[in-house]
């Protein structure tokens, strides 16, 4: 393939390639895309199709992908549509397009199989969800996953005014590498969910982040809330002048803390400093 693309946003392989793609990569065939939606309450995305592969990230439901290529052995490849990331996704978690109506706005909310809370669950959905909601049943918004608390969605075009508020919620959750969900997400997922949230696009990764996200001040600057502070592989959001808000494999959670402290802990065990400071 041809050289000084970003393998994580480009959807070339040697023997494949999507046909926007002709004449700037090498590939032995160009293909178009044919885009679906996530049917999953949310799809691991992983850049081999392998179970034991490490996870990149995770597409959330009623995402859409863009699949380039479905394998006898349940896999698909795809492009992410909002982050454009690229990799395997479980075929069965994908469906047909659809047209999305609402969003999740809770932390997580549950969905019944009827406009009941005695009833048993049957899943359950983090936010940033997107859903068609063809009918409202009392409390209840009727999905295509079954029932879902009215007061648990919004509009498609919601915005949260603030999107620390957003990832504050995310306090206590636990750290997961690749993660975008309340069950578990890392540094740069938090900031790109919460960013989401906002209605401000993010790249996936904190070195995309870091060279996209906001303008960037000097290492010295005084801080004020909202801004990103990084470290090579890390980021975290301020809540205030001095306090850091970040998921982070030394509490193995998402963590409020000072700044101070995190910069002398990090430096103290890995001898890497800040690396860059951006304001949305």
């Amino acid at each position: 393939m041809t050289t000084g693309f970003d393998r994580r946003i480009t959807p070339a392989r040697p023997d494949r390639a999507a046909a926007h793609l002709k004449g700037q990569v090498e590939a032995a065939t160009f293909v178009e895309g044919t885009p679906r939606s996530v049917i999953a309450a949310s799809a691991p995305l992983r850049r081999e199709p392998r179970l034991d592969c490490s996870l990149d990230t995770e597409a959330l439901r009623g995402e859409r992908v863009m699949v380039y290529e479905e394998s006898s052995e349940g896999w698909a490849w795809v492009q992410l549509l909002r982050d454009q990331y690229c990799g395997y996704l479980p075929s069965d978690m994908l469906g047909a397009l659809e047209t999305s109506t609402h969003q999740v706005t809770a932390l997580r909310t549950l969905v019944f199989p009827g406009p009941d809370l005695k009833l048993p669950i049957v899943g359950a959905l983090t936010l940033g969800s997107r859903l068609p909601v063809a009918e409202i049943v009392g409390k209840y918004a009727r999905v295509p996953d079954g029932f879902v608390p009215l007061g648990h969605l919004g509009a498609l075009d919601m915005i949260e005014p603030d999107p620390v508020s957003v990832a504050e919620r995310f306090l206590g959750v636990p750290y997961l590498w690749g993660g975008k969900t309340s069950l578990g997400l890392d540094c740069s997922g938090l900031v790109q969910v919460a960013l989401a949230a906002a209605a401000r696009s993010a790249p996936r990764d904190s070195d995309m982040q870091a060279s996209e996200l906001g303008e960037a001040l000097a290492l010295d600057a005084t801080l004020r809330r909202g801004d990103l502070v990084f470290w090579p592989g890390h980021v975290g959001l301020m809540r205030d002048a001095e306090t850091l808000l970040h998921a982070n494999a030394h509490a193995m959670m998402v963590s409020s803390e000072p700044l101070a402290e995190a910069r002398a802990r990090i430096q103290a065990s890995t001898g890497v400093l800040v690396s860059a400071i951006r304001r949305l």
